[in-house]
């Protein structure tokens, strides 16, 4: 079969309105993800028995579950439980958050615990406050550490937007699918969609490593 140029070329506009889309559920997702999963993880890590425990329980729920059953549970079944009408570009940014925070949760908790306590017990020992101990003494150490598997996370979530394809959200991949449809040329599509994919996380791929590069301790 001879591969069709055109065919990529006229599809571009579309696919960059996609690929946008894509980016902005991420980003929107992420941001509270990373809100929601610093906090989980600090429970987790910190908490007491009760404060523990409900962070574990949303972290297996979500874990547990695949992110589709989420975004669909969001969309279809919320409306019919508490009568709320939600877009589908807020389920699925709701859906990238809720899923994201819970592995960033794990990502947080296992970076916080894994820095001595000894740093711990120095900053209480100088009559710091316990969230001034977080936030000063471990907080900077945890976080050169936690910045590879967060990073992998992030890959993950921006993957995972090409999912939302069940409730129509016109991200990139919805967009490859309405291109196909129409003009049937497979190949030249799938591939243009699997290159702008390969873009996105090359370029998420290089700025997480220059900010690891800059955090690194020499």
């Amino acid at each position: 079969m001879d591969f069709q140029w055109s065919a990529v070329v006229d599809a571009l506009p579309a696919l960059f309105r996609g690929a946008q889309l894509t980016v902005f559920i991420t980003v929107a997702g992420l941001v509270g993800g990373v809100i929601i999963g610093t906090v989980a993880g600090l429970m987790r890590a910190y908490g007491n028995a009760i404060v523990n425990g409900i962070a574990y329980f949303y972290i297996e729920l979500i874990r547990g579950t695949p992110i589709v059953v989420q975004v669909m549970f969001i969309y279809f079944a919320l409306p019919t439980l508490a009568d709320i009408r939600i877009d589908p570009l807020s389920a699925a940014i709701i859906a990238i958050t809720v899923n994201a925070g819970a592995y960033i949760a794990e990502i947080v908790r296992g970076a916080f615990i894994s820095v001595h306590k000894g740093l711990k017990e120095a900053g209480l020992a100088l009559g710091l406050p316990m969230w001034k101990v977080l936030v000063y003494v471990i907080g900077p150490v945890a976080f050169r550490r936690l910045i590879p598997p967060l990073g992998n996370q992030f890959i993950v979530s921006l993957k995972d937007t090409s999912l939302f394809i069940v409730i129509g959200v016109g991200e990139l991949t919805r967009q490859g699918q309405e291109i196909m449809a129409a003009n049937f040329r497979a190949v030249e599509v799938w591939s243009a969609v699997a290159i702008f994919y390969l873009i996105l996380t090359g370029t998420l791929t290089l700025i997480l490593r220059i900010i690891e590069k800059r955090m690194r301790i020499l």
